[in-house]
């Protein structure tokens, strides 16, 4: 097997069983630290020696026995565990399956055990992106738009809070799945925008395992809650995403913007399933939360035949019903955009202009920028815009298209 193939098979396996590792560590040894710690450790021993030796059979297996050796070696040498009767525990590890009560799924288990309660909401989310979701620190902080060192030292507090507090590591019964519910929705939503737009500079633009994992996930807490709102708005905004999937990146790896996707190839059948979820919700006569709202404007994006169907007007309306649930500034930019759909550019661009102090650093924000100064025949200040954007990190495809935009201006 060729280096390259090892290292996709490598990769492949980090994202299908780094959460079941991480969860399985912590159910054994209630540590996350030695959870997290031993996982990596036997991930960076298969980069090792999976080249020379070949991908086993079962890779998952594998992972999981080293993690589970590297687990015991290292409570061994800090001296964390006393007794015979214990260190025989750790190695044999006889012990029944724990009854799983209204979780089934061993990872999203362990989302919810991160996104308890007496954690804040800042810290479940990063706890649960980097012990679930296998993201690095770079990928959550460019999630947050925070510093790394800061995004560093809030994943360290929290998981000394789980230790220090004595959070257990247990199945929520169901009279906790609801407090619970926000923080996890919010991870879940997390995860799946970087399966859809890799914020790595090495990676692929898409990555496909994160996305379809938020949306299994996600179905799983659909079954738990069948009647929440929110909960079926998540889902039908992550099924009017992933439908679009397809059109979203050409063969060579270009990335494709909304207004010029072939939308004859979009997935009729993820479509149609998100819109009966929105339907469902607007029925519903509860007013909607922000994931129904976002929901909401997809479906008239992918309701659209062709990108000079799209009924902007509605879009616009939806928007102003999220920035009051949400007046974030990240909101307020792609109302913007939408409002310069409706009413040009000009007034768009006055709209984004007032946002250059809180996202001076993100990238999107430079771009949409940009794009409206170019709409108005204002090269040379669009020029710098896809300049600025092109300084934000982020991966190789974006960069590849923004670059292409500017010179194109030439």
């Amino acid at each position: 097997m060729k280096a390259g193939d090892v290292a996709d098979a490598i990769t492949r396996a980090h994202h299908g069983e780094w959460a079941r590792v991480v969860a399985s560590l912590t159910r054994r040894f209630g540590d996350l630290d030695v959870a997290e710690e031993s996982a990596a450790e036997a991930f960076a021993a298969a980069v090792e020696r999976w080249p020379a030796d070949g991908v086993p059979p079962s890779p998952g297996a594998w992972l999981t026995t080293t993690a589970n050796r590297k687990a015991i070696d290292r409570i061994r040498r800090e001296g964390k565990r006393d007794g015979k009767q214990k260190e025989a525990l750790m190695l044999y590890d006889d012990d029944p399956p724990e009854p799983r009560g209204a979780i089934e799924d061993e990872r999203l288990r362990l989302i919810f055990t991160c996104c308890h309660p007496a954690l804040s909401m800042e810290a479940r989310v990063a706890l649960t992106l980097r012990m679930v979701g296998g993201l690095t620190v770079p990928e959550i902080a460019r999630a947050f738009l925070v510093g790394e060192d800061a995004l560093a030292r809030r994943i360290t507090r929290a998981k000394a809070k789980i230790k220090t507090a004595g959070i257990p590591y247990r199945v929520p019964s169901a009279g906790d799945l609801r407090p619970r519910v926000a923080g996890v929705l919010e991870v879940l939503f997390l995860v799946f925008n970087e399966g859809y737009l890799a914020t790595g500079p090495g990676t692929d633009p898409v990555r496909r395992d994160l996305a379809a994992e938020a949306i299994r996930l996600t179905r799983l807490i659909r079954g738990l809650m069948p009647d929440d709102g929110e909960v079926a708005g998540l889902l039908a905004l992550m099924l009017l995403i992933e439908a679009r999937q397809a059109a979203r990146v050409t063969a060579g790896g270009d990335l494709v913007p909304l207004g010029e996707q072939d939308r004859g190839a979009w997935d009729t059948a993820l479509i149609a399933e998100g819109h009966r979820l929105v339907r469902e919700r607007l029925t519903s006569g509860v007013g909607p939360g922000r994931y129904q709202l976002l929901a909401a404007i997809n479906a008239v994006h992918t309701s659209a035949a062709d990108v000079r169907d799209t009924d902007w007007s509605q879009i616009v309306a939806l928007y102003d019903q999220l920035v009051r649930l949400d007046p974030s500034p990240v909101v307020a930019l792609n109302r913007a955009v939408a409002v310069a759909e409706l009413d040009g550019p000009e007034v768009g661009l006055a709209v984004v202009d007032r946002l250059g102090d809180a996202l001076a650093g993100y990238r999107a924000y430079h771009a949409t920028r940009a794009d409206l100064l170019r709409r108005l025949g204002r090269i040379g200040e669009a020029r710098a815009a896809y300049g600025r954007a092109i300084e934000v990190p982020g991966n190789a495809a974006e960069t590849a298209y923004l670059t292409q935009r500017r010179d194109q201006l030439a």
